[in-house]
């Protein structure tokens, strides 16, 4: 599937370049830049991996263990995106074909890889208004939205692994407002299925409901720059984001609302709770200094999920409680970043999972931006303040 999957694509970029004439095609700017003559529509297609060099140390109450280490290919993806009939109504496709993008095969998708990460549809249909349909990332937190493409760091933080809202099918509206004397303010509302990515068989539980609101009092930094980390362009005057999730996932049938494991009863149906996700984040960038910050809060109607009797508990048990997310940069003329980071994730008891913090350090060579470049980090993890682990991480990303 993989294989047939790459000839399409390989097959499409040589029809292209065989009809068509192909322009703008300068690394970092996609492999191929096609507008149809008539201008009826365009196509832009991306390719790019990251690979991952993973070291762990694992602490055993009186000293540090032998190094584990691992090779990864952590992300391989294809891109599509352009317009259809008007430049006002655009679209994106994005495939996944590593191992970690396409996992999760289920009852609930088939049994099938995962392959799709977005197929959307965004209409301009009047000023400041747009309509997406389609499946996409949900509005959640900022790091999440954040492009895995535009990092500063190897990889995201543990606030994000445990309760990002991630990608779901539905609609969203979407609006922005100008306040006056350059002060922006951005709404989307969003109503999508409740369980995730790819999902096939219908809707197990309610829908699922987002709200998010994000403020830019100093106005629109440069080149959409609070949709990725790190100061690149160097930002001549202040930049500010300030947003707020409120995420309902009315009948979540999964341990992390749309995603995780879901929670099975003896007779192999599901149950279902209600569950209500709150984010608060920001994002500041100023001549090469860049900050973001997040709160995640978690709660469930009954988060201990119950067996047919409705008494007896199955095991399962909804992720709830709080985590902070703080992360500092400084990008250097020289093209090179070192980066700071503090996550904790302190989980509620009945979770039965003990409060975490994360400690990282990082730095990173950009050759030619987040389209080429290696990065480093090292964490110190301590688990309930006793269970420690060193992890470090080295890797390169490239995208055309």
């Amino acid at each position: 599937m993989k294989f047939k999957l790459t000839l399409a694509c390989m097959l499409c970029v040589y029809s292209f370049s065989n009809s068509q004439e192909i322009s703008d095609t300068s690394f970092g700017k996609g492999l191929i830049n096609f507008v149809a003559k008539d201008s009826s529509f365009s196509v832009k297609f991306a390719p790019r991996f990251q690979f991952r060099s993973i070291s762990l140390w694992d602490h055993d109450g009186e000293q540090y263990g032998s190094p584990e280490h691992n090779f990864i290919i952590r992300r391989a993806r294809l891109k599509f995106d352009g317009f259809a009939y008007s430049p006002k109504l655009k679209y994106k496709i994005e495939l996944g074909l590593s191992n970690r993008d396409i996992s999760g095969a289920n009852d609930f998708n088939r049994n099938s890889p995962r392959y799709i990460l977005d197929a959307v549809l965004m209409w301009n249909f009047a000023d400041n208004w747009e309509l997406w349909a389609g499946q996409t990332k949900l509005p959640g937190n900022i790091e999440r939205v954040v492009s895995s493409a535009n990092l500063q760091l190897i990889n995201r933080s543990l606030l994000n692994s445990s309760f990002n809202l991630d990608r779901d099918v539905g609609i969203q509206l979407r609006h922005k407002s100008n306040l006056g004397s350059g002060f922006l303010m951005r709404e989307i509302v969003a109503i999508s299925q409740g369980e995730g990515r790819n999902v096939t068989e219908g809707n197990e539980g309610g829908l699922q409901y987002t709200g998010r609101l994000e403020f830019l009092p100093f106005g629109n930094f440069k080149y959409k720059g609070d949709f990725v980390q790190a100061d690149l362009v160097r930002e001549a005057k202040p930049k500010l984001m300030v947003g707020f999730t409120y995420n309902f996932n009315q009948g979540a049938v999964r341990e992390r609302s749309g995603l995780g494991d879901y929670m099975f009863k003896s007779d192999q149906s599901l149950y279902a709770t209600d569950v209500t996700t709150i984010f608060a984040d920001a994002m500041f960038k100023y001549n090469g200094f860049s900050f973001m910050g997040e709160y995640a809060h978690r709660s469930a109607a009954d988060p201990i999920a119950l067996d047919v009797d409705s008494t007896t508990p199955t095991g399962d048990v909804v992720l709830i409680g709080n985590a902070i997310n703080l992360q500092a940069g400084y990008f250097f003329k020289s093209n090179y970043e070192v980066v700071g980071r503090f996550t904790t994730v302190d989980f509620k008891s009945v979770t039965g999972s003990p409060p975490r913090s994360q400690y990282t350090l990082g730095a990173s060579k950009y050759i030619v931006g987040h389209k080429l470049k290696i990065q480093s980090d090292i964490s110190y993890s301590s688990l309930d303040g006793t269970d420690d682990n060193i992890m470090f991480r080295l890797g390169f990303d490239i995208h055309f």
